[in-house]
């Protein structure tokens, strides 16, 4: 909503105009933006100063790396206190410097000042995408903050989800500037510490094949694929199929004690082959449905789009409707929310992949202001509460799927009228 205060300088003597106009006028978003931003290293600092550390991951981290720094190359023999690396090869490149940096994982105190610094890169990111989205008022920055359980993935638990999250975050905001070849290689980086950035893929594979064609598309698919190869060479000339089975195990099964999404179900269906395909079943079906009358609609619809493809694969095969930036953060952050939805399930730690995501996709609902805001709290407060209750998981799975629903229903503020890249 326009400020009913005319443009110009801020003043510091007429607070009330000086707020209004840092919360909606554009040409004051990054300075509302580094307000937060300096307000929020203030906060991080001081939790690190007052909150007590606990340990959950970090010690297995470092005692996996010390593994694999002494010589061991298969990832079947590569362990921690809490069980198996089960992460790809650039986890273990990333918790080398941190063993290095932090005197083999002792210095805490360090550990903690090194992932509050990434957490405040990646709220930098997830502000400049917001920024060149264009579509996202300036007082909505003022939620990002807001997190407790974000806080502490990031400073109090020093979780690995956060490396895969700030270079997924860089590789969202290259994409919206057209930087497809940089992003593609930033995107790699994000899946080369965990696998769940695949959640992104089928989103980024609409992206680049209206802007780019089919023949760029699967370079770029070759790209990340060959990244992969590049990254765990090492790795993979000892025991390709023990590398993959870790790293990369589509059929991994969590402990019932852990979700925080599924704990309204029995622990048998939880474990059942039945319900794993089920909920994959329901995980395609929804891109699929978004992919045929939401994603392409403005493009004349899915076929036409598939069929300019096939005709012209090296030209670009979306139609006239520009792929602005707002359009490719809302498709991949929806592309990532649907995959949490149907995730088989979430530990807290995951909460880390959509956090700074949630005010965007509600900003891009027509839902009131009112129940955007009701949303958000409860999904923070069903991510906070522990151990997960049937009442909470029943909150976070209402809250994601009423955003996805929102989604759907706000016709294009995926605003294809914005200004083409």
């Amino acid at each position: 909503m326009p400020s009913t205060f005319p443009r110009g300088r801020l003043n510091l003597y007429r607070p009330v105009q000086t707020f209004v106009s840092l919360s909606t006028d554009s040409a004051y978003f990054w300075t509302l933006a580094l307000l937060i931003i300096l307000g929020d290293v203030v906060l991080t600092k001081l939790i690190i100063g007052f909150i007590p550390y606990t340990e959950i991951d970090w010690e297995t981290y470092m005692v996996q790396t010390e593994v694999y720094l002494k010589g061991q190359y298969n990832y079947s023999m590569i362990a921690g206190p809490t069980g198996p690396l089960v992460y790809p090869a650039g986890h273990l490149y990333i918790h080398s410097y941190l063993h290095y940096i932090t005197e083999g994982g002792r210095n805490i105190v360090r550990a903690q000042h090194i992932y509050g610094a990434l957490y405040v890169a990646t709220l930098t990111l997830t502000c400049a995408i917001y920024r060149k989205a264009g579509t996202i008022p300036n007082w909505v920055l003022l939620i990002l903050p807001l997190s407790k359980r974000l806080h502490s993935i990031f400073v109090l638990r020093l979780f690995n989800d956060c490396w895969a999250v700030f270079a997924v975050q860089a590789a969202v905001l290259l994409y919206q500037y057209g930087m497809d070849d940089t992003a593609t290689l930033m995107f790699s980086a994000a899946l080369s510490v965990k696998m769940s950035i695949l959640l992104y893929l089928p989103g980024l594979v609409v992206i680049l094949f209206k802007r780019r064609g089919l023949l760029s598309t699967l370079r770029h698919l070759i790209t990340i694929v060959a990244v992969q190869t590049l990254v765990a060479n090492p790795f993979l000339t000892v025991d390709p199929q023990a590398y993959l089975n870790c790293a990369f195990d589509l059929k991994r099964v969590f402990l019932y004690k852990w979700t925080v999404n599924w704990r309204m179900i029995g622990q048998d269906v939880f474990l059942s082959r039945e319900w794993a395909l089920g909920l994959l079943a329901g995980h395609v079906l929804v891109l699929v449905l978004f992919g045929l009358l939401r994603w392409c609609r403005a493009d004349g619809g899915v076929w036409s789009v598939l069929m300019r493809g096939l005709r012209s694969p090296t030209r670009p095969a979306g139609g006239p409707a520009p792929i602005t930036a707002d359009y490719v953060a809302t498709v991949l952050f929806t592309s990532n929310l649907v995959g949490i939805i149907f995730a088989r399930s979430l530990h807290y730690q995951f909460y880390s992949w959509y956090a700074q995501q949630l005010p965007f996709l509600a900003w891009k609902t027509r839902y009131p202001h009112i129940l955007k805001f009701a949303l958000l709290l409860a999904t923070e407060y069903a991510w906070n509460v522990f151990p997960s209750t049937q009442l909470s998981s029943s909150i976070l799975l209402g809250a994601n799927c009423l955003l996805l629903v929102g989604v759907w229903f706000s016709e294009n503020k995926v605003d294809h009228k914005m200004k083409s890249l």
